[in-house]
């Protein structure tokens, strides 16, 4: 069976290159464009691996990443952030709220393959 990540993103380029280059890479890519309700939506399925934006309509990425680690059924999965800001305070906040990886925008389609796969194999 194919692993499952779940793209939390409201741009839909970047929706469309990384659901591209996950799927060419035998993945099942599930979307979803909302902040508010992102939550509800790692629940109803829980995904092997989380690429979440920071900044996304309703709440930021920080926050949704700060109730995945506070949630028994979210604790565990790996979650890549990305983000368009990449200042140092940023990429530590998301290390402390317990980010596996924090990747900047742009990235390169083998970028987003490559930490994808080192994630998946540290699991």
């Amino acid at each position: 069976m194919a692993k499952r990540v779940l793209l939390i993103e409201d741009e839909p380029n970047i929706i469309e290159a990384i659901s591209f280059i996950l799927s060419r890479d035998g993945w099942t890519v599930h979307t979803h464009e909302n902040g508010t309700s992102a939550m509800d939506k790692v629940l109803a399925l829980p995904p092997d691996l989380i690429i979440l934006d920071v900044m996304l309509p309703g709440r930021s990425g920080f926050d949704i990443l700060r109730d995945l680690r506070a949630t028994a059924e979210t604790a565990k999965i790996p979650v890549m952030m990305l983000t368009a800001r990449g200042q140092a305070r940023d990429r530590e906040l998301a290390e402390r709220l317990g980010a596996n990886h924090f990747m900047t925008k742009p990235f390169s389609n083998a970028e987003v393959r490559d930490h994808v796969r080192e994630l998946m194999e540290a699991t």
